[in-house]
């Protein structure tokens, strides 16, 4: 669990990124605002949604760092939580969002083009902070998933990886209503 291999990572997911967005540029706004016939988000409240997890993660490390905490050394128990992250990421089951990245923190309408710009802005100050920590915190429990507890900064961009795929599931089924 190094700097590289956490930087690395950030690489994979800044390509997948990329290719999520490829994928909805060809479609206008109206569609990415339709709100399914179920009442659940938009695509781009969902995109929303992944933005505000992402940056409330960032902040969460910021803020920890902050005061220069005693943090412990990753191990099995890391390991196990993201194990878990991904075990219910690959249900069928919804589950409620924390507060702060649920439907009351997402805009009712938004537009592509600013939401894409919203994301590359955060994820290229996520990038800017990590490739600025010391080596020594990345093999540390330093981010706390809401869930399911202390992770390592490598795990925290796994979670964001598996929380994407999740969400392209229902942004999927909400383009395919839209078409309909």
């Amino acid at each position: 669990m190094t700097k590289a291999a956490t930087l690395h990572q950030l690489d994979r997911l800044d390509q997948e990124l990329s290719a999520l967005f490829r994928k909805l540029e060809s479609y206008d706004d109206t569609r990415l605002n339709h709100r399914p016939a179920d009442g659940g988000w938009t695509v781009l409240q969902v995109l929303h949604h992944l933005i505000l997890a992402e940056t409330a993660s960032l902040g969460y490390v910021q803020k920890k760092l902050s005061f220069n905490p005693t943090l412990e050394k990753a191990g099995a128990k890391a390991a196990w939580r993201l194990f878990v992250v991904d075990f219910y990421f690959r249900m069928p089951t919804k589950f409620k969002a924390p507060k702060g990245v649920d439907r009351s923190a997402l805009p009712d309408e938004s537009d592509f083009a600013s939401t894409r710009k919203q994301w590359e802005t955060q994820r290229q100050a996520l990038r800017h902070y990590l490739s600025h920590l010391p080596e020594e915190r990345f093999d540390r429990e330093l981010y706390k998933h809401p869930f399911a507890g202390k992770m390592t900064l490598r795990q925290m961009l796994k979670f964001f990886g598996m929380h994407i795929k999740r969400h392209q599931k229902q942004i999927n089924r909400v383009l395919k209503e839209a078409e309909a």
